[in-house]
């Protein structure tokens, strides 16, 4: 009988009780991001979610991968390209790739409200699959100029559980991975991969959805968490 009820409690678990992690990619097109960058973003990213190493870093064998994507700008702007998603099949994957293709430019030329990006990814997670990690990949080439900041998202918000990596693209701001490196990541193995330009988005995406899904490196040292200083 105990091995009956094993077998339906087994049977019953939902396609995501074996999931390792649930990774939120947030990417900027606010009004910086011009026809031509949008063009190498949308081609980049769906490259690199095409790669094989990447593929098959998300198909192994330590569970399944959940996907979201969504697109962020000025306050208030944030489209959901890809709504969570089990990538328990190249057919899912496929799907999401396609997401992001067919998904166009926006229109308005709106401001980088990072603030407001974080916090919609937040809520995001909190619709997410249970997994055992909880990532949220932001991509910006610029500081937070609209809506609320950063810091204040993290001091009124409880982020507790997630990490945020960042990807900062260095056309536009000399200093932006500084900005990234001291004020947006946050949370356990946290780290800034550094695009000097535009044109290195797409091998720099590749590499940092690979450093995601492998997991944090054992032995790295944590990130400060700014709530606490």
């Amino acid at each position: 009988m105990l091995r009956l009820v094993l077998l339906a409690l087994c049977l019953g678990q939902p396609a995501w009780a074996d999931c390792r992690l649930a990774l939120a990619l947030a990417v900027d097109v606010s009004r910086s991001i011009d026809a031509q960058d949008y063009v190498i973003q949308t081609d980049g990213l769906a490259g690199a979610l095409q790669d094989r190493e990447v593929r098959a870093a998300i198909f192994g064998p330590e569970g399944h991968v959940a996907l979201a994507i969504y697109y962020w700008s000025g306050r208030g702007y944030q489209d959901l390209v890809q709504p969570w998603v089990i990538l328990d099949s190249p057919e899912a994957l496929d799907a999401a790739i396609w997401a992001v293709r067919r998904t166009p430019r926006p229109e308005a030329p709106l401001a980088t409200a990072l603030g407001d990006a974080l916090s919609y990814g937040l809520a995001l997670m909190g619709e997410a699959p249970d997994c055992d990690r909880r990532v949220i990949d932001v991509a910006g080439d610029g500081r937070n100029n609209d809506g609320i900041s950063v810091a204040r998202t993290y001091e009124r918000e409880d982020f507790t559980g997630i990490t945020v990596n960042g990807l900062a693209v260095g056309e536009h701001e000399a200093d932006i991975v500084d900005y990234y490196q001291g004020e947006v990541i946050r949370g356990p193995g946290a780290f800034v991969e550094l695009a000097p330009r535009q044109t290195d988005y797409p091998e720099v995406i590749r590499r940092k959805l690979l450093r995601e899904l492998e997991g944090p490196m054992i032995g790295a040292l944590p990130q400060p968490d700014p709530a606490s200083g």
